[in-house]
């Protein structure tokens, strides 16, 4: 592709990797994009936060193409990923210390496949306090990590499907397709609480995005590579 591909305006599947935020795989590429081409601008931005924790496809939109880019965030989403049973943390995931254990003595297959159902269709959900949402200005995590705590609203979110695909004692793995705005850590929580018991993510993946798949998407390296022979 050349600099005017880029500028016109490119949709980039990247396959994010793991403790890599959002926002360093776009600055990632828009430094490479600049330097190859020697443009002292170009817009570049993403479709949709990926959480450090999380792999997975992330759309990246050069040039004219970043005016469409709420349009891909409104699409719908499937994930794949693990549930640990029988601990909760803060966060809902691995950023942070295991905070609660729970019972896990009567969980059977049976029942972590019926709580699943409980969960298709428009459900209330509330997003972690860990999250990049903002509130009087500030994103909900700068608060959380000091400590400090806020009133979070509820909100409606759709899960079209949610399988459980795997059980190995008490990880328990699973695929979800849902709606724009859905956090899989808050369903994580909410999933554990149905148990009769905690739950926390401990590992994501974001498999499509609309029609778009990650079994298209290349690595920040790939991209990179491929950028310096064209």
């Amino acid at each position: 592709m050349t600099e005017e591909d880029f500028k016109a305006g490119q949709v980039l599947l990247i396959d994010k990797p793991l403790n890599w935020t959002s926002f360093q795989v776009v600055n990632k590429l828009r430094w490479h994009i600049k330097k190859h081409f020697n443009i002292k601008k170009i817009k570049v931005g993403h479709a949709g936060t990926l959480d450090p924790l999380a792999t997975g496809l992330l759309i990246i939109c050069t040039g004219k193409q970043t005016k469409e880019i709420n349009t891909y965030q409104g699409q719908i989403k499937e994930y794949t990923g693990v549930f640990t049973i029988g601990a909760t943390t803060p966060s809902y995931d691995l950023e942070t210390e295991i905070n609660n254990t729970y019972p896990v003595e009567h969980i059977t297959d049976d029942l972590l496949h019926q709580t699943a159902k409980k969960f298709i269709g428009e459900i209330q959900q509330k997003p972690p306090i860990f999250s990049a949402i903002k509130k009087d200005g500030k994103r909900l995590y700068e608060l959380a990590r000091k400590g400090e705590t806020t009133e979070i609203k509820d909100r409606k979110v759709v899960v079209s499907e949610f399988e459980i695909t795997k059980i190995n004692l008490l990880e328990v793995a699973f695929r979800v397709v849902c709606s724009k705005g859905t956090y899989i850590r808050s369903l994580a929580y909410d999933f554990g609480l149905a148990l009769n018991s905690g739950a926390h993510l401990s590992a994501l993946r974001r498999t499509k995005i609309g029609d778009f798949s990650v079994e298209k998407a290349v690595s920040v390296e790939n991209f990179i590579k491929k950028l310096e022979v064209e």
